[in-house]
Order: structure tokens, then C-alpha cells, then sequence
């Protein structure tokens, strides 16, 4: 019973204990209904209003009046709630990760606070109530603004202002609206005449000009309101459109054309634009300006013979106006232009005029004849000008008759032809006259009078015009007065005579054809232009597209009532050059158009366009001539009726260089070599040197071969191969080849007369002379170059030295062929006068034994004035004239000491090497006089008279002589003399 009593007891002492432990903790902790917190993106902190406290009412009761947690409720919630101070319920709430704004902007969830029980083990802790928290996120402004599109397009018209032209458009990635909005558009490119506003809109501040610039290109940036800029800027092209302006659009100013591409369009992509007019029908012109290439436009500019030989033109005509030379020195003292590429034009300013030398033309033209002529004139001044003459043939003393003319007259060409006076007295067609725009519009022109008396027809540039008005004239009474042919004036040969009716303007190629008249496809060849306009292809032109052209295709006219048609034809138009080395520079074209509306007041009008055809630079080709450039042969085959083929293996060829670049390779290559074929008009034959003697010696081409060149001797124009064919027929001939050691000629060849021209190929011929094809002076004693030549070995005390030993040896040689030389020049002296022949010879000249007789020809100066020009080209070599005749007298001199007699047909050279001052101390020049006698002894004397033949440095002419007996004395002393001066000096020099 006690037991029992006592278990009561504990019992109950435990459930007291209970009861006031649970009377401990009686109040649940207590916290706001709702908090507001703020959290800076990518912060950890969160600021709450009001702050995170929770009360306890069991305060200051441990445990029972602390807070030991806050726990938050929501799905994925990232903060987390700590308690800074379980005794004051301080809390503070963070963020379990870095936080985004741009992810979420603000949080909502559930806090509730917890107390730490009623021990410290927490049993019997207490929660508060349930707490809303909201919690914004504010922005950090992290991007930059952006734009929508990289790039921005408009089209704007000119001559207006636009309040918005387009919107550009940029945002921001940021969450918040301080950051994330556009407050600002900024154009970066300077001095642009735009502007553009906070909301991004463009505008021009000023009228746009489409001349002045057809397109811009500005860019663009933007700013948020956190003034953070764009790290990219928009790119914004801007197009200028033109007002609406009827006329060619889409054509280039400039084409470039290459030789050789055949035509090449000139516009391509143009278009007629025409503003929505309606238009009825269309014409379009296109005009090729070339007046100023050549003679109006790109011809051949061979010459004027080559020219005529191509179109196949009749032979016989006469060329009055030829380039000035020796033989055609009428033109002389007439002005002239420098032509493009060698065109030889003749200019008159009214003062100049020129006499055709009498028999260069017959005086009897006969019933036909041809008078042509290339002319550019402008209007003469003066209301009422004078006759200004082409060509004239007058009487050219007593009386002032015009037996026919040419001449312009108030723009009116003339052509007077006055016949000679017949059985028939009557009244016949003297005066031809034509009215035409060309006489006087400043261009070239090509006429051409073909005369069928009484019926005169006149061309011009190949189109056939009658005269408008024909009078009539009595005949010219026979006469025994002379006649005057002259070009530029006419020659008044009565009272005073003198030139009248002075011509002004420019001519060229004036000839005159007599008994025949040329053909109008003559004609048209002979003025034809290379370059003009053409149409690619016909095929697609509409069936209401009319075109035509003008005979020098310089000018197209295009009609049709369909706008496309047109504009389709245009595209097809083309340049076209058909030289193969054209005269480069600038053709200008223009577009003339005129169209026609459907009964509208008023038409839209078209602008004309111009524009310009650039021919590019041909490549110059180089002529190259190769051959063997010496030949040796035997005097046996010089004297071969056959002769010698000089040019045997010649090979001509021609090639230009083209740029070539490299696949590989930025940078572009020095070029290629590439083999081109065109023709030739002349090669030259020259002869270096003396020239050939016709009686012994000659240049001939089989008559077989000249069909290929038409006239060696006339410049033709031909195919390089075909050259080659004839130049390999050239042979060389002589049938005294004793005179002769060698023979040297140049070859040169030319194309378009003297545009481009090849290397100077120059041929040597040498001579092989042996024992069995010497005369027969050369029997009686060995030539010197075969007589044996001892060296004897000297000891130190020797008397001679070797130099002298063999000058000695020389001069005994030398002194035995002049002994020889002489002997037999008194036997043929004594041959020749004994047939009779010493009369002619002493006519030509007379013989004087005591002194030397130089006899000079007065007209043979300009010929020896040649010679010279021609030596100077030679090698150097100084011919001595007056100022240099001392030193021509010192080897006159020795000339006579060798017998010899010097005419006026004789040239002294001496290469510019030699000393050719008097004899001094110097050794060299003692020797090179010793050396001039030896080598001139060994020149061999034929029966006849000799031509210039060349002897070492020495080119004299050699004439049939008798040499006295005193002079062959001469002679001797004086090689003793020099031998003897030659080996006393070197042996002092020697011993010294």
C-alpha cells in the first residue's frame, strides 16, 4: 500500500513538472502580416520594409522567448531568412544566388518565424503566423542598346525636305525601364546633310542634288537612359533619286577600246526614260565624231602610190603635192602639218603656192582624166572673196589664159576647163560649178573630178554630185606660149608676172591621172574609214525599227513607235575599228533624239548625251630581219652569171609584247612575247659604203618573182612572207671582182610608211681571192701576205730589234710590188695609146709630173654632200672637205708618191681611230702612215678604171694612169726613208 502511495506520489510530481514547463511557453512568436524588400541584381542582400523582427511575448523566458528560425514557403524561392539575434528576433533575408533582373523582376512567397521551444532541446517551440514578403529586383544597367537591322535602306527624290526620311530602331536587353529604353540616336558621320531625332527618325536638312551625289552613306548610334552607348553603329545608304526628267539613263561616259576586239558595244544597259509621257514614235541618232584623226577619220596610212596600188587604182597618176627630196623640191618651201602616223598634209595660208616643173604632167590631159585631192577649207572672208586656187595651169609668159583650173569660190567649187581651139568653132562647156556644204564646214573631204569631156563628174567622201550649173565658153586659140602648171595660186604670166588667187586651207595627196578616169569603187576604196559605227546583231530588232546609216558610217539614225523596240536597237549599236594598229586617242559620240506625242500641246523634250570612245594604245610590233650576217665566197661565184643570192636564209618576223599576270601572283608580270603577222610597204636595200659601179657590178631579182611586190624598186605593200620570197631572190653581181674585197648592205623594212620600222639587218660579203683568179700583173711575183716572215731570236747586244726587222722586211716587199705596179701601169698606158684612147683620158684630165692636179666636178657636190651624210651613218668615219684640207693634201700626197692620180670623183676617208695629224715623234702615227703605204700598194690595178675601193682605213678612187719612171724613185726614198726613221727610233727606245 506504502508502494502504491508512492508510485502516486511520483506520478503526480511529474505531471505538475508538465504542466508548468507547458504554462512556460504559452505565446507564439509574432511578426508583420506582409514585408516589401528591394535586392540589387546580381546582389545577395535583400532591404526589407519593415525590417525581418519577430517578438516573442514569453520574453525574457529562455528558450520560450527566443526566436530560433525563419522559413520561407514557396517554389523555388532563391533566398534564404537568418536570424541575426535569437534574443531581439532580428532577422535578415538574402539570396541563395546571384539574382537576374532580365530573368525575373520581382518574388513573392510565404516567412514565418519560430521560437526555440520550451528547452533547449526546442521541444514545444511555437511558429508565427504566415508572413507575405514581395521582393523586387532593380536593374543594373548591364547591355548596351542595339540596333534591329545592321543596315538601312531609303530612296529619297531630289530637291525636297523630308520630315522623316526612315526609322532606325534599337533596344536594350536591361529589365528595368531606366536602362532598357532608347533615349537618345546620334549620326556619327560628319558633315552629312541629315539630322536624326530621340526617336530614331531621319530627316535631310538640306535639298539633295542627284548631280552632286547620287547616294550617302551615314552611320548611326543609339543611347539608353542610362547613357550607355551602342558598341555597333548602323550603317544607313541613302539613295538620290533624280526628279523625273525625260532622257538616256544607264549609258557610261567613257568606253575603252582594245585593237584587235573587233566591235564593241557602247550601250549596253541604256534605257530611254520618258516619265510615264505618251510618245508616238521615237528617233534616235548616233553620231561618231572623228574629225580630228588623220583626215577625218582612222584610215591606212601607207602612202599615197601604196594606197592606190590597194584599190586597185590605174596606173599613171602624177602625186603634185610628193614629200620634198632631191628630185621633188617644188614642195619645199610649202608649210606643212605634222600629220598622225607619217600623213603628209600640205597647209596654205594665202602666201604660198608652188611650181610643177615642166614634163612632170603632159600638157595634153586628152579627153579623160582624173584630178583627186584630199582638201579641208573653212568660209572665205570677205562678203565677196576671192578664187582661191587648188590647181592651175596657165600661160606662163605673154598673156594670162587658164587653160584649166581648180579653185573655191563664195563656197563654191569650181572647175574650169578652157579646150584647145578645134575645126569646129563653137561654143563649149568650160565652167563646172558645185554648191555643197563640205567646201566650207572645216572637215576633210576626199574629191575626186572624173572628166569625159563634155560630161565633168565630181565625188565627195565617195557620193556622186552633178554640178548645179555648167557655162559655156569659146575654145583657146592655138599658141606657141609655154604653159604654167603650179598648185596653191595661179601663175599670171602677162604684165608682171607673178601669183594671184591665193588658196587658204589644207591639201593633201593632189594628184592628177591623164586618158583615164577611175571607178567609183576606186574612189570609195581610196577614202574609206576603218573605224565607224555598226549594229552587232539584226537578229531581234522589232519589225518598226527603221534604221540607216551614212556612207562613212560615222552617223546612225534609228525610228519606231515602240518605246522597247528602241531601247533594244540602241543596246546593239557598236564601235567597230578594223585597222590592226589604229591611231589611238578620244572619238566623241553624241545621241540626238526627237520625239513625237498622241496629239498632245505639248512634248516631253530629250536631252542629248555625249560621251567618248577611248582607242587604247595598239602594241607596237617589232620588226625583227634575221639572216646570216656574212658570207665568204670565191671570186668564181660573184662572176657567175647566176650571181650570188644574198638574202638566201632571211627570216622576217614580227611580235608584240602583251601583259600577262600571273594566277598566283598579285603583282603583274613583265609580259610575253607573242608572234603577230601583218603586212609590209617597202624594204630597203641599201649599200654600205662605196657605191656599186654599173659597169662591173649590179643587184638583180628574177623577173619572175616581182608579181609578188608588183615593182621592187616602188614600195608596195604586201604580206611579210610574201617579202621574204622576193628579198630571197635579191642577188649580187660582178664580173670584176678583182677590185672588190668585200661588200656590205642593209636591209631595213617598214610598215604603214614608216610608222614602224625593223633592225638594221646588215649583210657582209667577203671576197675569196686565190692565185689561179688573180689579172696577170699578179703572176710576176708573190703577194706579200705570203711571203715568208722570219722572226730571228735576239740576244740582249743585238743591233735591230725584231719591230724593225720586220718593218724592213714589209718595206722590201712593198718596194718590189710598187716597182712591179709601176712596170706594168707604163705597158697598159702604152696599150691604151696606142688604140687611140689617150685623147678621151687626157680630156678628163691632164697629167702634170711636177706637181698633183685635183680636178673637181661642180656637179657632183650634192652627190659627194650624200657620200657624206652616208659615211657619217658608216661607222664614224670623218669625209674631209675644205675645212680639213691640209690634212687631204697630206695624203694627195701620198697618193702621188704611189703614182696615182686623185679626180674629183675620188673621197678621202680615214677612220676617226688613225692619227691623221703631220708626222710628229709619236711612233703610232709614223706606223699607221708605213702601214696606209703598204696596204695601199697591195691594191690591184685593172685596165679600167677603178671604183672607190676600200683598203684598210683608206677609201680612195683609183684611176687608169700612166706612172712615170721618176715617180716609181719617188716612191722608193720614201719607204726607205720612213723604214729607216721607224728602226732608229725603236732601237734607241729600245736600248735606253
Amino acid at each position: 500500500m506504502k508502494l502504491l502511495q508512492n508510485r502516486c506520489f511520483a506520478f503526480s510530481g511529474s505531471f505538475l513538472l508538465g504542466t508548468e514547463l507547458l504554462f512556460l511557453n504559452k505565446h507564439k512568436p509574432w511578426i508583420e502580416t506582409s514585408y516589401h524588400g528591394v535586392i540589387t541584381e546580381n546582389a545577395d542582400t535583400v532591404l526589407l520594409d519593415p525590417p525581418l523582427v519577430a517578438l516573442d511575448k514569453d520574453a525574457p523566458i529562455p528558450y520560450a522567448g527566443e526566436i530560433c528560425a525563419f522559413k520561407i514557403h514557396g517554389q523555388d524561392a532563391p533566398f534564404e531568412a537568418v536570424v541575426l539575434n535569437k534574443t531581439s528576433g532580428e532577422g535578415l533575408l538574402r539570396a541563395k544566388r546571384p539574382i537576374d533582373c532580365e530573368a525575373q523582376k520581382e518574388y513573392t512567397f510565404i516567412i514565418q518565424a519560430y521560437d526555440c521551444g520550451a528547452g533547449p532541446s526546442g521541444a514545444s517551440w511555437k511558429k508565427s503566423h504566415k508572413a507575405v514578403v514581395h521582393i523586387q529586383v532593380n536593374d543594373v544597367n548591364e547591355f548596351p542598346p542595339a540596333f534591329r537591322e545592321p543596315m538601312y535602306h531609303a530612296a529619297v527624290t531630289e530637291g525636297k525636305i523630308y520630315d522623316s526620311i526612315l526609322q532606325v530602331e534599337a533596344s536594350d536587353q536591361d529589365c528595368s525601364p531606366q536602362y532598357s529604353q532608347i533615349c537618345n540616336y546620334d549620326i556619327v558621320t560628319p558633315d552629312t546633310p541629315f539630322a536624326i531625332d530621340r526617336n530614331g527618325n531621319i530627316r535631310n536638312t538640306e535639298k539633295l542634288n542627284y548631280d552632286k551625289q547620287q547616294q550617302y552613306e551615314i552611320m548611326v548610334t543609339a543611347f539608353d537612359c542610362g547613357q550607355k552607348r551602342a558598341t555597333e553603329s548602323a550603317a544607313v545608304h541613302i539613295d538620290v533619286k533624280p526628279v523625273c526628267k525625260p532622257g538616256w539613263q544607264g549609258w557610261n561616259k567613257r568606253v575603252d577600246y582594245e585593237p584587235g576586239t573587233g566591235s564593241k558595244q557602247l550601250f549596253p544597259k541604256m534605257h530611254l526614260e520618258t516619265c510615264d509621257g505618251p510618245l508616238s514614235s521615237v528617233r534616235a541618232t548616233v553620231e561618231l565624231q572623228t574629225s580630228h584623226i588623220g583626215k577625218g577619220c582612222d584610215r591606212e596610212t601607207y602612202s599615197e602610190q601604196s594606197l592606190q596600188k590597194l584599190c586597185g587604182a590605174s596606173s599613171g597618176s602624177t602625186d603634185l603635192l610628193p614629200a620634198p627630196s632631191a628630185s621633188t623640191n617644188w614642195t619645199a618651201s610649202l608649210l606643212t602639218d605634222s600629220g598622225r602616223d607619217s600623213d603628209l598634209i600640205f597647209r596654205f595660208d594665202g602666201r604660198q603656192a608652188a611650181k610643177i616643173p615642166d614634163g612632170v604632167v603632159p600638157q595634153n590631159l586628152t579627153d579623160q582624166f582624173t584630178i583627186a585631192t584630199w582638201m579641208k577649207h573653212g568660209p572665205s572672208p570677205g562678203l565677196r572673196a576671192e578664187k582661191e586656187t587648188l590647181l592651175c595651169n596657165s600661160d606662163k609668159t605673154e598673156m594670162n589664159r587658164h587653160h584649166y583650173a581648180l579653185y573655191v569660190h563664195n563656197c563654191r567649187l569650181v572647175f574650169l576647163l578652157r579646150r584647145d581651139f578645134t575645126q569646129v568653132d563653137t561654143f563649149r562647156p568650160a565652167e563646172f560649178h558645185w554648191k555643197l556644204e563640205q567646201i566650207c564646214d572645216k572637215e576633210w573631204h576626199y574629191y575626186v573630178i572624173n572628166v569625159e569631156f563634155p560630161l565633168v563628174t565630181l565625188y565627195v567622201d565617195g557620193v556622186t554630185y552633178e554640178p548645179y550649173l555648167v557655162t559655156d565658153d569659146w575654145p583657146i586659140h592655138p599658141s606657141q606660149i609655154d604653159v604654167q602648171l603650179t598648185v596653191g595660186a595661179c601663175w599670171q604670166g602677162g604684165y608682171g608676172p607673178r601669183f594671184t588667187q591665193y588658196f587658204r586651207g589644207s591639201l593633201s595627196g593632189l594628184t592628177i591621172r591623164p586618158g583615164r578616169i577611175e571607178s567609183q569603187k576606186v574612189i570609195s576604196c581610196l577614202q574609206a574609214c576603218k573605224e565607224g559605227l555598226d549594229i552587232n546583231s539584226l537578229e531581234g530588232l522589232g519589225k518598226g525599227i527603221k534604221f540607216h546609216f551614212n556612207p562613212a558610217q560615222s552617223i546612225l539614225v534609228m525610228e519606231g513607235d515602240d518605246l522597247e523596240n528602241i531601247n533594244a536597237a540602241l543596246r546593239k549599236v557598236s564601235y567597230i575599228n578594223s585597222r590592226q594598229f589604229p591611231t589611238p586617242g578620244v572619238r566623241h559620240l553624241r545621241v540626238s533624239t526627237s520625239v513625237q506625242c498622241f496629239g498632245e500641246d505639248t512634248c516631253i523634250s530629250i536631252p542629248d548625251i555625249e560621251a567618248v570612245v577611248m582607242v587604247l594604245q595598239p602594241s607596237e610590233p617589232q620588226i625583227t630581219i634575221a639572216g646570216a650576217e656574212r658570207l665568204t665566197r670565191p671570186a668564181g661565184e660573184l662572176r657567175d652569171p647566176a650571181g650570188l643570192l644574198l638574202f638566201q636564209d632571211l627570216h622576217i618576223v614580227s611580235t608584240i609584247t602583251r601583259s600577262d599576270s600571273s594566277a598566283h601572283s598579285s603583282a603583274r608580270g613583265p609580259g610575253v612575247l607573242e608572234e603577230i603577222i601583218h603586212n609590209l610597204d617597202y624594204c630597203d636595200i641599201l649599200v654600205v659604203g662605196e657605191e656599186l659601179q654599173p659597169e662591173r657590178e649590179s643587184l638583180e631579182l628574177p623577173h619572175s618573182h616581182l608579181s609578188l611586190l608588183r615593182c621592187v624598186s616602188v614600195p608596195g605593200v604586201d604580206s611579210m612572207s610574201n617579202y621574204e620570197q622576193v628579198i630571197r631572190q635579191v642577188r649580187y653581181h660582178t664580173w670584176h671582182t678583182a677590185a672588190i674585197a668585200d661588200r656590205k648592205f642593209r636591209l631595213t623594212c617598214s610598215e604603214l610608211n614608216g610608222r614602224y620600222t625593223s633592225n638594221e639587218f646588215n649583210l657582209e660579203v667577203s671576197v675569196l681571192h686565190n692565185e689561179a683568179s688573180m689579172d696577170h700583173v699578179n703572176h710576176m711575183v708573190a703577194q706579200p701576205q705570203y711571203l715568208p716572215v722570219r722572226h730571228p731570236v735576239l740576244s740582249p747586244h743585238a743591233a735591230i730589234p725584231s719591230l724593225a726587222t720586220v718593218v724592213i722586211v714589209m718595206c722590201i716587199a712593198a718596194l718590189v710590188v710598187i716597182v712591179v705596179l709601176g712596170i706594168y701601169r707604163i705597158h697598159v698606158a702604152h696599150q691604151q695609146s696606142s688604140r687611140g684612147r689617150d685623147g678621151a683620158k687626157d680630156g678628163e684630165l691632164d697629167w702634170d709630173d711636177s706637181a698633183l692636179t685635183i680636178t673637181v666636178n661642180p656637179m657632183e657636190v650634192r652627190r659627194l654632200g650624200d657620200e657624206l651624210r652616208a659615211s657619217e651613218r658608216d661607222g664614224g668615219e670623218v669625209f674631209f672637205g675644205d675645212a680639213r684640207q691640209q690634212k687631204k693634201k697630206r695624203f694627195i700626197h701620198i697618193g702621188f708618191i704611189y703614182g696615182l692620180r686623185v679626180t674629183g670623183d675620188c673621197s678621202v676617208r680615214v677612220s676617226p681611230s688613225f692619227c691623221v695629224e703631220a708626222l710628229r715623234e709619236e711612233r703610232r702615227c709614223t706606223f699607221l702612215y708605213a702601214r696606209m703605204y703598204i696596204e695601199f700598194r697591195d691594191a690591184e690595178l685593172g685596165p679600167t678604171a677603178l671604183p672607190p675601193t676600200r683598203v684598210g682605213s683608206v677609201s680612195t678612187g683609183l684611176s687608169e694612169i700612166a706612172t712615170p719612171p721618176c715617180s716609181v724613185c719617188v716612191c722608193v726614198c720614201v719607204c726607205v726613208c720612213v723604214c729607216v726613221c721607224v728602226c732608229v727610233r725603236e732601237s734607241k727606245r729600245e736600248r735606253k
